[in-house]
């Protein structure tokens, strides 16, 4: 089977969620079934860039993998676009086999058996900000395929009272789920500088938030990479 790879970048730090600062190698998959408002990722979304995705075998994007981190098991994260929509089966199992772990982070729209193969999976449903709408079955689905061998965490990313009230709902409807929040960033764009402050700011105003609100179930996290990189592609 051919996958359609939209880049193979590391070894570098996971920036964000529950294995942050863990060093992986990220192979960002090509193509997704959302189009969020405020995408950083649209080299791996939209279609308009369908030009510059890599037709690669398992085998291929395995021995890539083998090559960035000098054949040393480490993580592997399987992201996007929408990972899902693809099928990861014989990449994970290669992977295994050599002692690699694997991450993936989706939405939660599509469930794939290969969850199940996982040793970490991110659902990470996207708030009112996004423009789009959280498929509260498909997410269910997700869930079921991950089983109990997979550990399965909620993350979600916050711009504003409504995404934090819209979490608050999310938290609740799954409450077995360890939550991380992030506070959003909203320069998308690889080559525009970040306002440093603005995301220091905002991951200020979450944890007030939280706090003052007493609500102590989730982990407040930054988004690391961008703090360290940027928008800066590859890192």
């Amino acid at each position: 089977m051919t996958l359609r790879i939209a880049e193979i970048f590391g070894p570098t730090i996971q920036g964000e969620g529950a294995l942050i600062g863990e060093p992986t190698v990220f192979v960002r998959a090509g193509g997704c079934d959302f189009r969020c408002s405020w995408c950083d990722s649209l080299h791996a979304v939209d279609s308009a860039y369908r030009h510059t995705w890599t037709p690669m075998s398992a085998d291929e994007v395995w021995g890539e993998v083998q090559r960035l981190s000098r054949s040393t098991p480490l993580t592997v994260s399987i992201s996007g676009g929408n990972p899902a929509i693809q099928d990861f089966t014989d990449v994970i199992a290669l992977g295994k086999a050599n002692g690699y772990r694997f991450a993936c982070e989706t939405q939660g729209s599509i469930a794939k058996p290969w969850f199940a193969d996982l040793d970490t999976l991110v659902l990470s449903p996207k708030p009112p900000s996004s423009g789009e709408r959280a498929d509260w079955d498909a997410f269910d689905a997700c869930l079921a395929a991950a089983g109990t061998s997979t550990d399965t965490v909620l993350k979600i990313v916050i711009f504003d009272d409504a995404d934090y009230a819209w979490a608050r709902l999310a938290a609740d409807r799954y409450p077995d789920l360890q939550l991380y929040l992030q506070p959003g960033n909203p320069t998308s764009d690889p080559d525009q500088a970040i306002e440093l402050q603005d995301n220091i700011d905002r991951m200020l105003w979450l944890v007030d938030k939280t706090t003052s609100d007493a609500w102590f179930t989730p982990r407040i996290l930054p988004q690391l990479h961008v703090l360290l990189w940027g928008n800066k592609r590859g890192v």
